[in-house]
């Protein structure tokens, strides 16, 4: 089997997340990029700021919006931990993100690969391009260890 190093911004992302899961927040990360550029970077933040809404693509979102001051992000790329769940879905498809590199699958509250499947609905305006299992393994682990040690 050969392993490839990751890319700059998804290793940025599970440090994040990382970071996050020291903090008692789940472990998730994300990263928008322009081009070689870091325009925004966050973690889950919905224990901290008790904001049911603060997962890091949202945050990400919104700090890329602000740093760029628009509400597209068509030349941007996400790249994030976890596969985004519906609300992060419609995010990134109003944010107009032109790419999204995500790591592990979540079966269970995933949108992308999983659920409604959000971005191959007819009602969805907006589909970026769809990167899965970038940096899943170690994605995977920080998630599987943070909800163990919780049960």
């Amino acid at each position: 089997m050969v392993s490839f190093p990751l890319p700059r911004p998804m290793r940025l992302a599970l440090d994040l997340a990382a970071q996050a899961a020291s903090r008692g927040e789940v472990p998730v990360g994300a990263v928008i990029m322009r081009g070689d550029v870091v325009i925004a970077s966050a973690a889950n933040a919905m224990c901290a700021g008790a904001d049911p809404t603060a997962h890091a693509e949202m945050e990400a979102i919104r700090a890329a919006a602000a740093a760029l001051g628009a509400q597209r992000l068509d030349d941007c790329d996400l790249y994030v931990t976890l596969e985004p769940c519906a609300m992060c879905a419609g995010a990134i498809s109003h944010a107009r993100l032109r790419r999204l590199y995500y790591g592990a699958e979540d079966p269970k509250g995933g949108a992308v690969a999983h659920g409604p499947r959000f971005f191959v609905q007819p009602t969805c305006h907006h589909r970026p391009e769809l990167y899965g299992g970038i940096g899943e393994a170690e994605a995977g682990a920080l998630l599987r260890d943070f909800f163990r040690d919780r049960r």
